[in-house]
């Protein structure tokens, strides 16, 4: 053994492994093959009872009247076969996993699409987005009923928040006000569907006030979907910040403490943020000379995001507008452009962000008629 270790250049250990598997067996006879030196599983399930398994798994498939050829139908085959030594189910699943034969496809998870994918100059940092939001339902032990109004910049992180008893439409107009003419005005101001940044929905045609202040401005409010998550995203983190920072974690004894609090959080987040707002779009300043009136008729553009019904249609400023059939349940961004007296329609899609394709246009014009206060 010492001069074949030699004569191949191996060790005298391996002629002696090899010498003792082959034992007393012809050369021919012998399996070669190497072995694994893993550790060897005691309660593994052996070879025979994986290709039993594999056969009634065949068996099923070709000819059981059910059309079952799961672990658990393998399992009552089994059974009812008299098997011995019958593998669990979990171990069932096993074996058809390890051999590749499980018909179930896993779910695909495709990335999220960018920050303001649903707006394309948003997306591309070309444009900032703020975000408004109210935190409701809150009470302050023996005071008032307590609401907050925050806002949030996409790009930028800059945030604004305003604890108040009730705001109104024209409240929530005067913190809006407040805080673009200290902080410079975004490109697009974003908002659910509440009432006091929509306008009452049993009418048609409205435009509310916190909408002609963003015409006015120049800044296109954007309306998300109803019912939908991820698009206030951004404003709803916020509001749950706020309530764990702000309002759990203090004992607030009156509503001026509140905000005294709520200021100091607001100014450090905002020092913390500073990198990333030093690199957000730039926002201009409010013209100096600029005064709200709110009998103006309204100019400029107004988007709403929308989702579609059973037939491809979806309903706005109270009018009901038939896109397309082949688009049934499916989002679409829709842009009013009032002086041009047009929607447009596009399609949305999270799985292609970047395609946003035109569906249509309808006619629409926005009566003329004074606005009530």
């Amino acid at each position: 053994m010492r001069a074949v270790a030699r004569a191949h250049h191996i060790s005298l250990c391996t002629v002696q492994r090899w010498v003792h598997r082959a034992g007393t067996a012809r050369l021919a006879r012998v399996n070669w093959d190497n072995r694994s030196h893993a550790t060897t599983v005691p309660r593994r399930t052996s070879a025979e009872a994986e290709r039993r398994v594999l056969t009634v798994r065949h068996d099923l498939r070709e000819t059981s009247d059910l059309g079952d050829y799961g672990a658990d139908a393998i399992h009552r085959a089994l059974v009812a076969s008299g098997a011995v030594d019958i593998p669990a189910v979990r171990t069932i699943h096993r074996i058809l996993a390890r051999h590749g034969v499980l018909d179930a496809q896993r779910r695909i998870r495709r990335p999220a699409p960018p920050p303001g994918w649903y707006l394309p100059d948003v997306t591309s940092r070309r444009a900032e987005l703020d975000s408004f939001d109210f935190v409701e339902g809150l009470v302050i032990q023996q005071g008032p009923h307590v609401e907050v109004l925050n806002a949030i910049s996409l790009h930028g992180a800059l945030i604004g928040s305003w604890p108040g008893m009730i705001f109104t439409a024209a409240a929530t107009l005067a913190a809006i006000l407040a805080h673009w003419r200290a902080e410079g005005l975004p490109q697009y101001a974003q908002f659910d569907n509440d009432t006091r940044f929509q306008g009452p929905h049993q009418h048609r045609d409205v435009v509310s006030r916190v909408m002609r202040l963003c015409l006015s401005l120049g800044v296109t409010p954007v309306f998300a979907p109803p019912r939908e998550h991820g698009f206030q995203n951004p404003v709803e983190s916020l509001n749950g910040r706020w309530q764990t920072k702000v309002w759990a974690r203090f004992h607030h004894g009156s509503l001026p403490a509140l905000q005294d609090c709520s200021d100091r959080f607001v100014a450090a987040t905002r020092v913390r943020n500073a990198a990333r707002l030093d690199r957000a779009p730039t926002r201009p300043a409010m013209p100096a000379t600029w005064q709200l009136d709110l009998q103006a008729h309204p100019r400029g553009r107004l988007i709403f995001l929308r989702r579609t019904d059973d037939h491809g249609g979806v309903r706005l400023l109270g009018h009901a507008f038939s896109l397309d059939p082949l688009w049934p349940h499916r989002l679409v961004r829709c842009e009013v452009h009032l002086d041009a007296g047009v929607i447009q329609f596009y399609r949305l899609r999270r799985r292609e962000p970047t395609d946003q394709p035109l569906i249509c246009e309808r006619p629409y014009t926005l009566p003329r008629r004074p606005f009530r206060e």
